[in-house]
C-alpha cells in the first residue's frame, strides 16, 4: 500500500520541523504545502527528505490540501493521511487511523476530539457540535468531528470529488468533503484522538463564529437543493 501524508503550513516555523519529522517516523513520504508563509516555515523544514510545495502567496487550507493531494495521487498514493502542521495532531496516531483504514480501504477516516470536551476551549467545542448536526444531515451519516483535519482519504475517493472544493473558502473545504463522501457511499469512519489544544500555542486560524457561517451556508445549500433532504437526517440521527 503506497501512502502519503499531507501537511498544509501556515507560519508553522515554531512547530512544522517536529511535526514532519514526527511523520516521518510513521510514513516515508512527506508532502509539506507552505501556503505563503512569511515567517520561515520553509526554512525549518531543510535537510528534511520531505517534498515541499510552496504557494506563491496564501491560497488558504483548501488550496494546500487539494495541491498537496493532487501530488500524492499523481505519485500512485493509494490514499493521503492529512494533519494540520501546528502540532494539534500526534503523528504517533497516524497507526490508529491506518488501522481502520485498512479495515475498510473505501471509508473516509478522521480523528475525532470531541469526546474530550473539556480539553477543547468552549467556543470552538460548541461552534463544532452546531456544526456536526447539519453535516450530518447534509452527508446522511453520523459525524462525530466535522472540523478535524486529521485524516485518512482513499484515493477512490479523493479521484472522485469534483474540482471546485480545492477552491472552497477557509474551513469549508474538510466539511464539504464528509458530505460529498456522503453523497457518494462512501463510509464516515471515527477514530477517538486528544483533544490538543496548548495555551502557549499560535493562535488558531479557525474562526468560531466566521467560519461557522460559511459552513452553515454552504450545508444549507446543499440541503436545500435536495428538498432538505430528510432522509438524510434521519439516517444521521440513526447513526448517532
Amino acid at each position: 500500500m503506497s501512502l502519503a501524508v499531507v501537511i498544509p503550513a501556515y507560519n508553522e516555523a515554531a512547530t512544522i520541523r517536529g511535526v514532519a519529522l514526527r511523520a516521518l517516523a510513521q510514513v516515508t513520504r512527506v508532502i509539506v504545502v507552505d501556503d505563503g508563509s512569511l515567517d520561515g516555515t520553509a526554512a525549518a523544514l531543510e535537510g528534511l527528505p520531505v517534498t515541499l510545495i510552496r504557494n506563491p502567496h496564501n491560497l488558504g487550507k483548501a488550496a494546500s490540501l487539494w495541491r498537496g493531494m493532487a501530488v500524492a495521487l499523481a505519485e500512485n498514493a493509494s490514499a493521503v493521511v492529512t494533519l494540520d502542521g501546528d502540532g494539534q495532531h500526534r503523528p504517533e496516531d497516524i497507526p490508529r487511523l491506518l488501522e481502520m483504514h485498512h479495515a475498510d480501504p473505501h471509508a473516509l477516516v478522521v480523528g475525532a476530539r470531541l469526546h474530550e470536551g473539556g480539553s477543547i476551549p468552549a467556543d470552538r467545542y460548541f461552534a463544532n457540535r452546531f456544526a456536526n448536526f447539519w453535516i450530518a444531515w447534509a452527508a446522511g451519516q453520523r459525524v462525530e468531528d466535522s472540523q478535524s483535519g486529521f485524516r485518512v482519504y482513499p484515493a477512490s475517493l479523493l479521484n472522485r470529488l469534483p474540482q471546485r472544493l480545492g477552491h472552497a473558502a477557509g474551513f469549508v473545504f474538510e466539511s464539504e468533503v464528509l458530505i460529498e463522501a456522503g453523497r457518494r457511499g462512501t463510509r464516515l469512519a471515527w477514530v477517538p484522538i486528544p483533544a490538543i489544544y496548548q495555551p502557549s500555542g499560535r493562535r488558531s486560524h479557525f474562526r468560531p463564529v466566521a467560519d461557522i457561517v460559511l459552513i452553515t451556508r454552504m450545508v444549507a445549500w446543499k440541503l436545500l437543493s435536495r428538498g432538505l433532504y430528510l432522509r438524510g437526517l434521519l439516517r444521521s440521527l440513526r447513526g448517532a
